[in-house]
């Protein structure tokens, strides 16, 4: 229970009432610049309300009919108009004469890292580095449709089996095991010849009977040796970098039932300019030709 209110007798200031077990609580005042600050931030906020969206004046907006979205949206057009004459530069002249011009491929690269970040780094990874189960590596000197700069940018554009392009990079490898073209034995051979093709084998009996079914079915796209067709898009099998593993199982179910990648057609949803930018920066990752 509170008791009476008195002074203390060290500090000289009054007591609220309260004690618990002889100690006195002591009624001391908050300082006037703290309370005078905190009545500001009271009167600010009262203020802010009102003009900026809050309060549903002028629909959401608030007496200055601010918003984030329009701010936003003005910053973006300046910006796009301050960009605009190196953008049409980048837009008329070709990966070529961008990748010649320093000037040209500093502006390319820092804007192709942007875009690539935002629209290849999902399936390819930050650096390009790609992933197993269908996400090429950009990083490296293996191609499936070449690694020049206008084979890389023909692909940006109309992407891998996008159908949404009629001009899109399509190739087909058969099922050989759902269509029935070779039996499991036949498959494990030949995928044991694919891996002798690197030093890989493990099963030398099998890699000389899959060597037979290899010129018969696989030599027309993958080649003798399988150096591989860039104009097909056929993968080069001899050079021990695998889009899906070096593992014998991985080989064996690609051979029977082939997992076919599709890569959007960004022609459609890029400019040219960003476009030419992705393919001078996708080229200077290290593998380019």
């Amino acid at each position: 229970m509170p008791t009476k209110i008195e002074k203390d007798a060290i500090s000289g200031t009054d007591t609220t009432g309260h004690e618990w077990d002889g100690l006195k609580e002591l009624n001391t005042p908050l300082p006037r610049w703290w309370l005078y600050t905190f009545y500001a931030t009271i009167v600010f906020a009262a203020v802010w309300v009102v003009l900026y969206p809050a309060i549903p004046i002028r629909g959401l907006t608030g007496v200055l009919g601010y918003t984030a979205r329009e701010a936003g949206t003005a910053e973006l057009a300046e910006a796009r108009t301050r960009a605009e004459p190196m953008m049409a530069r980048l837009r008329a002249a070709t990966p070529a004469q961008i990748a010649a011009d320093p000037d040209l491929r500093a502006y390319a690269i820092a804007g192709g890292r942007v875009a690539f970040a935002n629209n290849c780094a999902a399936c390819h990874g930050a650096g390009g580095q790609g992933a197993t189960g269908g996400y090429p590596t950009l990083a490296d000197d293996d191609w499936l449709w070449g690694g020049t700069l206008d084979a890389i940018r023909t692909t940006i554009t109309h992407g891998i089996r996008s159908p949404d392009d009629e001009e899109a990079r399509t190739s087909v490898m058969p099922r050989f095991l759902g269509d029935g073209m070779l039996t499991r034995p036949q498959i494990h051979d030949v995928a044991q010849h694919v891996l002798g093709l690197s030093g890989l084998a493990t099963d030398q009996a099998a890699a000389q009977r899959g060597a037979a079914v290899f010129a018969e079915n696989c030599v027309s796209c993958h080649g003798d040796q399988g150096e591989g067709n860039a104009e097909l898009g056929a993968a080069r099998l001899n050079d021990r970098i695998w889009l899906n593993g070096p593992d014998t199982r991985a080989i064996e179910a690609f051979i029977a039932n082939p997992r076919l990648g599709v890569m959007p057609a960004f022609g459609q949803r890029l400019d040219a300019a960003t476009i030419n930018m992705l393919a001078v920066y996708v080229h200077s990752l290290g593998g380019g030709r």
